[in-house]
């Protein structure tokens, strides 16, 4: 049978259910993979060669049947479309993407058991996913593991990785923890950092930033003023009358 017929027998995404229809069961599994689309839209906005999606359903031809998704929290592809044939996409079917597998995967634990650390992991091996990340803020009793791991497909196995932020040169970008301002309440979350390890900055923080210098160095300009005025007057010399030049 040729690859070609084998596409051709295959339903199309419009044929698919755009997810596994199972709720989240807590606020994170939609708000990290959230942030991070967020950010990837604003660092990556003059680029059109991937995709993100969000607790959208993978179709593909490795599992027991192409109609069982694979369904992570959060997965990346390269090489496809933004917006295939100028439109949002409802599922991703690997067949309709040229074969591109995502090369990112990402599983914020739930509270209930989920097998993210058994049946999805050898899942996107399977599959072929290049870097998996497991993100368990609370634990939920999955004690033997740490709150954050990263998993890299080796030799079709997956092989923990050391290191914080995690650096993955096929993505170009690394991945960790960081803590930020939500609302009015500090939040743990995960971003993008670049190959030195800095946190890449949304533009809101960019210029959030840029405004608290602006600030700083204002105040330190005003700072200045007073101790040359006092070193005037210390000197009887009345700063608010000096003499034109």
């Amino acid at each position: 049978m040729t690859s070609a017929y084998i596409r051709q027998s295959l339903p199309s995404t419009a044929e698919l259910p755009c997810s596994d229809d199972i709720p989240v069961d807590n606020e994170d599994q939609n708000l990290f993979p959230n942030l991070l689309l967020l950010l990837l839209t604003y660092l990556w906005a003059d680029r059109s060669d991937w995709f993100f999606g969000v607790d959208m359903a993978i179709y593909h031809t490795t599992g027991v049947s192409h109609r069982v998704p694979a369904v992570p929290d959060a997965f990346l592809s390269l090489g496809v479309e933004r917006l295939k044939d100028g439109k949002t996409r409802s599922s991703y079917a690997v067949w309709e993407e040229q074969g591109v597998v995502p090369i990112f995967a990402l599983e914020v634990v739930s509270q209930t058991p989920g097998s993210e650390y058994e049946v999805k992991r050898d899942l996107y091996a399977k599959l072929g996913v290049l870097y998996y990340v497991i993100y368990n803020p609370k634990l939920w009793g999955r004690g033997e593991h740490q709150p954050f791991e990263v998993y890299k497909l080796e030799a079709g196995n997956y092989e923990l990785q050391q290191g914080e932020p995690y650096w993955m040169p096929e993505v170009s970008l690394g991945i960790g923890r960081c803590e930020i301002q939500f609302g009015n309440f500090p939040r743990e979350v995960l971003t993008w950092y670049d190959e030195r390890g800095i946190r890449h900055f949304s533009k809101a923080e960019q210029q959030q930033l840029r405004a608290e210098r602006a600030e700083a160095l204002l105040a330190q300009e005003q700072l200045e003023k007073e101790r040359l005025k006092a070193l005037l007057r210390a000197q009887g010399i009345d700063p608010e009358n000096l003499p034109n030049a």
